[in-house]
């Protein structure tokens, strides 16, 4: 018997994810006879609908809602929840570490394939700012929105019962760095949630919450236009949300920010969302990469200079041919990401099979972006709105993008309820240290020297 052919996934997000479940549509009847097989290799059982984060971490959906499980979803392919140290594309070979390995202690494992599909994602990219390490926040993954939720109430809870003003003023300053989708998402929908969470303290208004937006460049929100981007400012301003452009987070050591015009800003709360970078798993690989790390691909989302190994999203860069510009290449968003996995899956079953490939060509349509409950901007078909019905086409558009009826059921009941009735307020900030407890309880009990003999 021949060994089927294996095509092997590294990472479970939206490429990844979309590429598995186009496959195992596509090849049904090889899967089902054996002459075929999709594994899949990711560090997390579920791929996380990211654009969900900013409303999860305000409480309008609950975290469970805003990822998908992958064994559910990609139920004929084979997943190892795992990461890809390197790759040896020569040898057809990747060398990966599971839960069980770390466990055993027997080091990493090779696993051979037929077609590889790089779509590890991105990660958070940093910079070497002083005390960003210690005190900085994230703000990629569903783990980290609600961490960053429990975060902000236990920062109003801190200035609630404190008597010192200092302490005080630090708890309430939130300094978010990055004007992207995640920075103003995120800052919009938590100062929100802090706002309306005011009203159940005696002594913590809406106006002694300071929010501080710090943005690089000369504006926010590019993805949406000048125009759009503008009323944004305007919008956060007018809610008293400090947004300063041009301007650069240049330390956080010792809970302050300091800011490049000066500024020097005592804070608990420091969230770092100024960009992202390829995964480090494509430096460890033998394939073409360009200046900014990212794989260098075809229009048909092959990988330049061999075969058998393709790439999409965040970790491909990929022509844009719509464009009609030489040299520019597809921006590294879900739109794309999602629209290319399922050429990328048809271009791998047409490849297995000897038919000729698809060039990917999909023109930017727009942007839509939340700016709190029923506030938001979009830019979509050359057509700008803002307001209400920017909010109310933001949840459409995502509501239709999200993966499974299931999921999309359970968001808009969600949606539904959270009309209906008041917000959660609640921090869960015990879940992060769930054995803090029994620890605690079984720990000895201190030794207070000898008692004295009755």
């Amino acid at each position: 018997m021949t060994e089927p052919a294996r095509i092997l996934v590294v990472g479970g997000g939206y490429v990844g994810m979309y590429t598995a479940l186009r496959l195992q549509r596509q090849l049904r009847a090889e899967l089902r006879a054996g002459t075929v097989e999709i594994v899949v290799v990711t560090p997390d059982p579920y791929m996380t609908y990211q654009p969900f984060l900013p409303e999860a971490a305000a409480g309008s959906i609950s975290p469970r809602h805003v990822v998908v499980p992958l064994r559910r979803v990609l139920d004929r392919c084979r997943i190892l929840i795992g990461e890809v140290g390197s790759i040896d594309h020569a040898k057809r070979t990747a060398s990966l570490s599971t839960l069980a390995t770390e466990e055993e202690g027997t080091g990493g494992i090779e696993l051979t394939y037929d077609e590889l599909v790089l779509a590890p994602g991105s990660v958070s990219r940093t910079l070497p700012v002083p005390g960003l390490a210690d005190h900085g926040i994230g703000f990629k993954t569903v783990e980290e929105a609600i961490g960053l939720r429990n975060h902000v109430i236990e920062q109003m809870d801190i200035a609630s019962s404190t008597r010192d003003p200092g302490l005080r003023d630090a708890a309430l300053t939130f300094v978010f760095v990055g004007g992207g989708y995640a920075g103003v998402e995120a800052l919009a929908e938590l100062e929100d949630m802090a706002r309306y969470t005011s009203r159940y303290y005696h002594n913590v208004k809406p106006e002694d919450l300071k929010w501080v937006l710090v943005e690089a460049s000369d504006r926010i929100l590019p993805e949406v236009g000048a125009e759009m981007g503008k009323y944004a400012i305007r919008e956060l301003r007018g809610r008293n949300i400090d947004v300063r452009l041009e301007t650069r987070l240049e330390s956080c050591e010792d809970r302050v920010a300091v800011l490049s015009d000066g500024t020097r800003l005592p804070t608990r709360t420091v969230v770092w969302t100024a960009g992202v970078k390829p995964a480090p798993v494509l430096a460890a690989t033998d394939l073409l990469l360009n200046e900014r790390g990212r794989l260098r691909c075809t229009a048909h989302l092959a990988v330049e200079g061999v075969e058998h190994a393709w790439a999409a999203g965040d970790a491909a860069a990929v022509p844009d041919v719509t464009s009609g510009e030489p040299g520019k290449e597809c921006a590294p968003n879900a739109q794309h990401a999602v629209r290319q996995a399922k050429v990328l899956a048809e271009n791998i079953a047409a490849s297995l099979s000897g038919r000729p490939l698809t060039e990917y060509a999909h023109a930017y349509v727009g942007s839509v972006a939340s700016l709190g409950l029923h506030k938001g901007v979009a830019h979509v078909y050359g057509r700008k709105l803002k307001g209400y019905p920017a909010w109310f086409m933001h949840r459409a558009y995502h509501l239709s993008r999200v993966p499974t009826f299931n999921r999309k059921a359970r968001v808009l009941a969600e949606w539904t309820l959270s009309g209906l009735f008041k917000r959660e307020i609640v921090s869960l900030g015990s879940l992060e240290h769930p054995r803090a407890e029994f620890e605690l309880a079984a720990a000895p009990p201190p030794d207070h020297g000898d008692k004295p003999s009755s």
